[in-house]
């Protein structure tokens, strides 16, 4: 991967967008290279959560306008596709993903950010889907922003292309929460590794019920979409060492089995 720096340690997964010179932004090699970093974290045992962040001044400004570059022959087994693809790809996941953006978070950037489970954003961050001033349409605008915050604040954002800042992100749930720049990362670590100490499977289970029920308007057949998921790993491993644990007063040992 030449667009994206990837590293697992202690059962997470770091994926850094890694065009500094360029903001980050998403050319056709790096929509490959992202295909390959998740299909790692979604396929690999040893990974629990995963962190997406950005290497230098920004998060990532979206779509290379001036040059998309070239794409690459995907590995064997590995998917590939259009960022809309990659948008639908990241919707499916079953592992926990955190967003850490700084600066820049534009259009696509934007986008990807939101398709994590939650953004835990620096000080300095920016969020805006400027597509509107180059005469362009924008796909992450409307499938996904419009579903995050409220229709008509998303819907000015979008007419407008103009930014906002981090503390009116917090403020309409854009983000969940803002920390100094410098001490970014420690939190979303901090955050990441909490995460990695409970149970995976348990983690995983109310993430898919959380994401299906969604769609399900009815009330009583959330829960028992929410039911149906959670019976699915009501004999694992993980579940009577969790109870196991309790009994005995210790900390619980999580394989994810």
């Amino acid at each position: 991967m030449n667009t994206v720096n990837f590293e697992v340690k202690d059962r997470i997964a770091t994926i850094t967008m890694n065009r500094p010179e360029k903001l980050n932004a998403i050319n056709n090699e790096m929509i490959a290279d992202l295909f390959e970093a998740f299909h790692e974290v979604n396929t690999n045992d040893d990974i629990w959560v995963a962190v997406l962040a950005g290497e230098g001044r920004a998060f990532s400004t979206g779509h290379d306008l001036v040059m998309a570059g070239e794409g690459r022959e995907p590995k064997p087994g590995v998917p590939s596709g259009t960022t809309d693809d990659l948008y639908v790809y990241l919707s499916e996941l079953d592992k926990p993903i955190i967003a850490a953006p700084h600066g820049y978070a534009l259009a696509q950037g934007s986008g990807l950010a939101l398709l994590c489970d939650f953004r835990i954003a620096a000080e300095d961050a920016q969020f805006g889907w400027p597509q509107v001033k180059r005469g362009i349409a924008s796909i992450s605008g409307p499938t996904i922003l419009t579903h995050y915050v409220p229709f008509g604040y998303a819907l000015m954002m979008l007419y407008t292309g103009e930014f906002i800042t981090a503390p009116e992100a917090l403020r309409v749930g854009l983000v969940q929460e803002i920390v100094p720049r410098e001490k970014q990362m420690e939190r979303v670590y901090e955050v990441a590794a909490s995460i990695a100490n409970n149970a995976p499977l348990a983690v995983r289970t109310i993430k898919k019920a959380a994401v299906t029920g969604r769609a399900i308007p009815n009330f009583a057949d959330r829960v028992k979409n929410s039911s149906k998921h959670a019976a699915q790993i009501r004999d694992s491993a993980d579940t009577k060492e969790g109870l196991r644990a309790f009994a005995e007063k210790r900390e619980a040992e999580f394989t994810g089995r």
